[in-house]
């Protein structure tokens, strides 16, 4: 599943017009590398939520050639008004996704990153509710979010902390605490679940140290384009 749900305020004038994961870096969409990596992993479906302007988001994708994965869209634009946040759009997209999945946020630059078919698999078949990727810190967010334990297990506290890619792994177990597909279009954000996991020792990570940027500003936009 990738994210695209989101205003992008901070992207602003670039998003009045224009998504957040439309926006070109060295000539493609910022979400057009994620699903030309999850067709090269082997993945032939992906869903991805939408919002704000998200009928350019499905426009584009009708019109896109091969090397793409089916796209499965949940517009809570549509269904709800605007977008759920991370976990309740997540948990109404759920009827859409498998029990395991890989997750990525739309407006993330992550051009290296492999969407491994295998590690999926293999996450799948174990007892953890999430994996997910973290990254070194960058300027805008020195002080991390998590830290990880010797034996892999993410922890809220410690140190090093390292900052949360947006990517990761995930089961439908862990949003059992919201309602099955969100009929009702709650907005839910995501830590409060993922520090539940956490305090159950259910969450792991992995540290990622390939080129990824959270494409937040305008600023980080230009510099990608001017490297």
């Amino acid at each position: 599943m990738i994210l695209a749900a989101g205003r992008g305020e901070r992207m602003r004038p670039l998003t009045d017009d224009c998504p957040k994961p439309l926006l070109r870096v060295r000539g493609k969409p910022l979400i057009q590398y994620h699903t030309e990596a999850l067709a090269r992993a082997g993945f032939d479906e992906a869903v991805i939520n939408t919002a704000w302007l998200g009928d350019q988001i499905e426009e584009h994708y009708a019109h896109l050639g091969g090397g793409q994965p089916h796209i499965v869209f949940s517009h809570e634009g549509r269904d709800f008004g605007g977008a759920l946040e991370t976990a309740g759009g997540i948990a109404r997209a759920l009827p859409l996704l498998a029990d395991a999945f890989w997750l990525v946020g739309g407006d993330v630059h992550v051009p290296q990153f492999e969407f491994s078919l295998p590690a999926l698999e293999h996450f799948a078949a174990g007892p953890m509710l999430a994996h997910i990727v973290l990254v070194p810190n960058p300027p805008h967010n020195e002080k991390g979010d998590f830290a990880l334990l010797p034996d892999g297990i993410a922890q809220r506290d410690g140190s090093p902390r390292y900052t949360y890619s947006t990517i990761g792994m995930y089961r439908r177990a862990f949003f059992d605490a919201l309602p099955a597909g969100n009929p009702a279009g709650i907005k839910a954000p995501m830590l409060p679940l993922m520090l539940a996991a956490m305090d159950n020792r259910r969450l792991t990570a992995e540290i990622y140290t390939g080129p990824w940027t959270d494409v937040g500003t305008p600023a980080r936009l230009a510099q990608l384009n001017a490297t």
